[in-house]
């Protein structure tokens, strides 16, 4: 188990309060649960900006009648297949399908990955959730 610090910081008391309803929206029991969240969030964006070995779902969503995207869709993949731990295909309805890709690599890397397969003519919607091996936290 890792050791607990505490410490203190002066805000602004509306900025405070905002904070306080928006960790409540969110359903946070408390406030240091919020701000280890938030201090998480900006060291993973960090480890994405040094280009270090990052962690990443991208998602797509396309319609499989499209002619030919399936094909240049999984040749992407194959062209980074040392980054793709897994993939996932799900049959939305008759027209359209969600591709899950899990990827591990230096960051810039995927983000390629997931530029090339976001702007292949056909692809309707493409997400990429940034995260992290873990190791840095």
């Amino acid at each position: 188990m890792k050791k607990l610090t505490r410490f203190s910081v002066s805000l602004d008391e509306g900025l405070l309060e905002r904070f306080d309803r928006q960790i409540e929206r969110e359903g946070y029991p408390t406030r240091s649960k919020a701000i280890a969240d938030l201090m998480g969030t900006a060291l993973v964006q960090r480890e994405w900006k040094a280009g270090g070995e990052v962690a990443a779902g991208i998602v797509m969503v396309y319609d499989h009648h499209k002619r030919d995207l399936v094909n240049k869709l999984t040749s992407i993949q194959h062209d980074y297949h040392h980054l793709i731990i897994s993939s996932q295909h799900i049959h939305l309805d008759h027209d359209h399908c969600l591709e899950m890709v899990v990827v591990r690599g230096d960051s810039r890397q995927v983000e390629t990955l997931a530029r090339r397969l976001k702007s292949t003519k056909g692809v309707k919607h493409s997400a990429i959730a940034a995260a992290t091996t873990g190791g840095a936290l």
